[in-house]
């Protein structure tokens, strides 16, 4: 169990990481976006803008917490970047092994050079998502593993669900 929270805690703050990159890197001085009213409504959860919103409002970040994520965020852009694009590379290269004719031998060498980029990018992310933890006060804290809690059992409840379907009759 302190396994899949700790894999929630990463989660979560990867997506507040990359909100936070995402945000630092727009142009201009957009103005800010209405405060949310409700617990979701009008925004959607693959929305790095919005969720970073969500998680703000939720934890109650202060405005100095966000500038050290930011910071921090920049800082390490230039050790991620490069990650991610081996990873994207790599994606565009197995990609011509669905469409095109298949060859096991290049697919498992081409796995293999991804699970190690994806291994480094976890480490990465995992000591990143750390740094951003510690900004939070232990209130904030307490929140956040709320918020995971809160996820965790909406997950298991839609495995459980989906578990329990039955597979369509064969004919």
């Amino acid at each position: 169990m302190k396994s899949i929270r700790f894999r929630l805690l990463i989660a979560t703050i990867a997506v507040l990481l990359g909100s936070v990159i995402a945000k630092s890197q727009t142009a201009g001085d957009a103005p800010p976006p209405p405060p949310m009213q409700g617990h979701a409504r009008g925004f959607d959860m693959g929305d790095p803008e919005a969720m970073e919103h969500f998680l703000a409002a939720k934890l109650n970040m202060t405005d100095e917490q966000k500038r050290q994520a930011v910071a921090l965020l920049q800082k390490e852009h230039p050790t991620m970047q490069p990650l991610f694009q081996q990873e994207h590379q790599l994606d565009i290269q197995l990609r011509q092994y669905v469409e095109g004719d298949y060859d096991e031998a290049k697919v498992q060498a081409l796995a293999a050079q991804k699970a190690q980029v994806q291994q480094q990018i976890t480490i990465q992310q995992t000591r990143i998502h750390n740094e951003v933890y510690q900004l939070l006060t232990p209130d904030q804290k307490e929140q956040l593993k709320q918020l995971e809690a809160e996820r965790d059992a909406r997950v298991e409840q839609r495995m459980q669900h989906h578990s329990h379907r039955q597979p369509p009759p064969s004919q």
